[in-house]
């Protein structure tokens, strides 16, 4: 059964979520190196088939856009021209690190765990694909 996949995009990595077969449970899958994830993307593919992407879009709580936005719009453009067979949808993300980072402190994560950048990343990817299985349901 197919999948979707989320992105919290960042200069640095990026954090990627994944639902279950039966697109009820967003889960952390991992976090890349953001200059191989159009690489591990398409090793990925071959072996899970995705329906839908997700995409976090920063902005200013103004609305306005942020230094990121411009980046992942260019990711965004990326998606829909290397696999214009699957949708890519955008989550407002203005508050995703914030929201990932208390969520990560109130699962009880000791200090080390919550200095994880990676985890931060995941966990953001998590809460924008949380937040797109809501609304389409």
């Amino acid at each position: 059964m197919p999948r979707i996949l989320a992105f919290d995009y960042g200069m640095k990595r990026t954090g990627i979520a994944v639902t279950d077969p039966l697109k009820m449970i967003a889960g952390p899958l991992l976090a890349v190196e953001t200059d191989r994830l159009h690489l591990w993307l398409q090793q990925y593919l071959t072996s899970e088939v995705v329906e839908a992407f997700v995409v976090g879009l920063p902005s200013r709580l103004s609305g306005e856009d942020t230094h990121a936005t411009r980046p992942v719009l260019l990711f965004i453009e990326k998606l829909k021209e290397v696999y214009p067979d699957i949708p890519v949808y955008t989550i407002d993300e203005r508050l995703s690190s914030r929201e990932a980072k208390h969520s990560i402190i109130n699962s009880g994560a000791g200090k080390q765990k919550r200095a994880d950048k990676k985890l931060l990343d995941t966990v953001s990817a998590t809460l924008i694909l949380q937040t797109h299985l809501q609304k389409i349901s």
